[in-house]
């Protein structure tokens, strides 16, 4: 049967290697799990004190949870973190893509929240990780107890970037630099030792899976209007990839307690967010006390 997420098998098992590799440089203790779920194992790491309140941890596309390893260690202070592997990405869950309209990912949800034996949580999610949030807080508001979103799918329109990535292609090695800059910004002259293996590994996964080249369903207004939970959202002002300006209207006109960061000169990979983020965290969800 052919892998509906890796372009072959010895790049399945190359990936995997390599993020367990990664994954030894986890900053804080950590405990690895995999939670059965109706499509397939789950892998999921938890840290912070087990007593704390529950968050959920979504990451992009074409990523997966080692993209949470510089936020982890402010979070897991005062938060049990819940870091998830999505399905049908390069981690170490199910390499299953099941159609992201309609309800399977929000079951798909529900099996890892029993097996982890939550009933409720807050959420942060960036990319297609932020639409997967915001669509299980659609679907399941009584389990999410707040959305933090770092720009999200789901909301805004979503651009057309194989229009201006087509050309880019064609003009090898410095095409593909100049694509890459256009999501995520230029590249720092030297990027910090602590980033080094897990930019290796987005590097070599970005090249060993087949892309995701779907459309993410957008919340009706009504949809957006029923939401009740504390929202944030972060988005930038040249982000390629989801327009960020209709993410931030659509929010103001139908999520009135939304608070809403637009960042000017930010791209689709917006960069230190953790302490927005913890700041939201610790206002919208209850701590105990002590």
């Amino acid at each position: 049967m052919t892998n509906p997420v890796y372009r072959s098998a010895r790049a399945a098992e190359s990936i995997a290697a390599q993020y367990r590799r990664v994954l030894e440089r986890w900053p804080v203790a950590r405990t690895e799990l995999h939670v059965p779920t109706r499509q397939g194992s789950t892998f999921v790491i938890a840290c912070g004190p087990e007593t704390a309140p529950p968050v959920v941890l979504l990451h992009g596309s074409q990523a997966n949870s080692a993209a949470w390893m510089p936020d982890v260690p402010l979070w897991s202070r005062k938060f049990r973190l819940f870091a998830v592997d999505m399905i049908g990405e390069p981690g170490l869950s199910a390499p299953v893509r099941p159609d992201l309209a309609g309800d399977a990912h929000a079951l798909w949800l529900d099996d890892v929240l029993v097996g982890l034996g939550l009933s409720h949580a807050a959420f942060v999610g960036t990319s297609l990780g932020g639409w997967l949030a915001l669509d299980y807080g659609s679907r399941r508001p009584s389990a999410v107890q707040a959305l933090a979103l770092i720009c999200p799918g789901g909301i805004g329109r979503q651009k057309n970037f194989l229009l201006k990535a087509l050309p880019l292609l064609l003009l090898g090695s410095w095409g593909k630099r100049k694509m890459r800059e256009l999501v995520f910004g230029p590249a720092p002259d030297v990027l910090p030792e602590t980033l080094q293996p897990f930019a290796a590994l987005m590097d070599n996964a970005a090249k060993a899976i087949k892309p995701r080249v779907v459309t993410m369903p957008q919340l009706t207004d009504e949809q957006l209007k029923a939401l009740r939970m504390p929202l944030l959202a972060i988005v930038g002002g040249r982000d390629v990839l989801l327009d960020s300006t209709d993410t931030r209207d659509r929010l103001r006109r139908n999520v009135a307690h939304a608070e809403v960061c637009f960042i000017e000169d930010g791209y689709h990979f917006l960069p230190d967010q953790t302490s927005r983020v913890m700041a939201f965290l610790e206002r919208k969800v209850e701590l105990p006390d002590g």
